[in-house]
């Protein structure tokens, strides 16, 4: 079958929540042609396959695409997350997408959408369901949206081990088998595990039946730091500034965490028990406390086999509950920690270049390739934050993003820019000072002045980590 033709100016590989941030943007800031090309059957990326209680973890503020609002300024009235701005559960954001696609995308003219299509590189991909290939010319450039390879229970295959007769389930069918069991075994001590522990609280299964396996306990940080309405500056701003100080007077690393705990920055469950792990991954100070009733939280490290009677950890056992459905939640969100160039020839590959923000990220990265020439500008406009993975990892991310902010403040126009894009979110904020606020502007005073020390304890810290060797050169 001869492959049909195609021509566009952005080939988009991805119609996840990075490519769809990607496209609204060259969609708004160019008059570029499109073409996405994406392997499920609609936009959304891993929300596709989603388990059913799943929600952001940070405002919805924060996430779809730019020209869009997600949110609809809703603040929660009750449950865990009371008094904060609301989460978009992953039905609502399915359905966003969609209705960005279908509202925004495709009746602009300019965007072909391709479901159901396998990416086989170089401008060539075909349709899953009937075969049919085609061949893409790229006036322009082609976009790999899907770099981060995000990971999700549903599709993850576990590390460890298991044998047949184990009552095992994902985290996407644990609705569905939840009755008729005693006890539940949770692996997994990210966010996926931290929503199960919480939904099972929250659907009256007794802390002490909730068996939670914790192969390295995490630093979590406080949502309520992260909430984009001028009505939480002290909060949002205050924690800023609250960070900055806590590094600039720190003596070591571990010093450095336990000011940033003190602070109200960082986040831990246990207080006797140091956290290796950082994911970025935010709660509620009420969903904090809910997940300290638990009695049964299970450290030995690695799960490398699930038996019908213990699990088994590289080295110790220990004995499985009468009657438990064991939960996997140990897939990790993103599987891609390696950085690459994001411009790169005829190529962009968006990745993190502001932490925690990902679509931010990607909508930053459209707006430098449709406002900028220049490959070197476009560059250093867009040096990757690297993702965290161990507690230490947070040293060289939140060094990377000072630098970058401080590049792009040194842009008038790029300033502007991201003044006025709603994922970016604290901008508005700052720039609504009133002039004689005078107890808003002594935060902001105290976060400009810790700012310059605390870029350079951190890069202090990263050469102590890089001549021990616990970070790359």
């Amino acid at each position: 079958m001869k492959a049909e033709q195609l021509t566009c100016d952005y080939l988009i590989v991805g119609s996840g929540a990075v490519g769809m941030a990607f496209a609204d943007v060259l969609l708004r800031e160019t008059d570029a042609s499109i073409i996405i090309v994406d392997k499920y059957a609609k936009p959304g990326g891993h929300w596709n396959l989603a388990y059913p209680f799943v929600t952001l973890h940070q405002p919805s503020a924060f996430y779809g695409v730019c020209s869009r609002e997600l949110n609809r300024g809703v603040i929660d009235k009750t449950g865990m997350n009371e008094g904060l701005m609301g989460l978009a559960s992953g039905a609502e954001v399915s359905a966003y997408f969609d209705s960005v696609m279908q509202e925004t995308f495709l009746p602009s003219g300019r965007v072909q959408y391709f479901p159901l299509s396998q990416y086989e590189g170089d401008g060539k991909f075909t349709n899953i369901t009937g075969g049919k290939t085609y061949d893409v010319t790229v006036n322009k450039k082609i976009v790999d949206a899907t770099y981060l390879k995000t990971s999700i229970p549903i599709t993850h295959k576990p590390s460890f081990t298991l044998d047949d007769e184990v009552d095992f389930t994902p985290v996407n069918t644990l609705t569905q088998r939840v009755r008729g069991h005693k006890n539940y075994v949770v692996i997994g001590g990210g966010k996926t595990g931290i929503d199960t522990c919480l939904w099972l609280l929250s659907n009256f299964v007794n802390p002490e039946n909730i068996h939670w396996v914790v192969s390295r306990d995490a630093w979590l940080l406080n949502r309520k730091n992260t909430q984009p309405l001028s009505d939480f500056f002290f909060d949002t701003i205050g924690a800023q500034a609250n960070q900055m100080e806590a590094i600039a007077q720190s003596t070591s690393i571990d010093d450095m965490f336990d000011k940033l705990e003190e602070a109200g920055v960082m986040l831990r469950i246990d207080k006797d028990v140091r956290p290796a792990m950082f994911h970025g991954a935010t709660v509620s100070e009420a969903e904090l406390a809910a997940l300290q009733t638990l009695p049964n939280i299970i450290r030995h490290g690695r799960v490398t086999h699930v038996g019908k009677e213990a699990l088994t950890f590289k080295d110790a056992q220990w004995a499985m509950p009468e009657d438990a459905l064991v939960v996997d939640c140990s897939a990790s969100a993103l599987t891609n920690l390696e950085i690459k160039p994001v411009f790169e020839g005829n190529t962009i590959t968006p990745q993190t270049v502001r932490a925690y923000q990902p679509v931010f990220s990607a909508a930053l990265i459209a707006h430098v390739e449709a406002a900028y020439d220049d490959e070197a500008t476009k560059q250093k406009l867009t040096q990757v934050v690297p993702l965290p993975n161990r507690d230490i990892d947070w040293v060289p991310m939140t060094a990377a993003m000072l630098r970058n902010m401080h590049i792009w403040g040194e842009q008038p126009e790029l300033r502007a820019w991201i003044h006025n894009c709603r994922l970016d979110g604290f901008s508005k904020i700052v720039h609504g000072v009133a002039k004689d606020d005078m107890s808003k502007l002594q935060v902001l005073g105290r976060l400009k002045a810790a700012s310059q020390p605390a870029m350079g304890k951190l890069m202090e810290y990263m050469h102590g980590l890089k001549a021990s060797g616990k970070l790359a050169s």
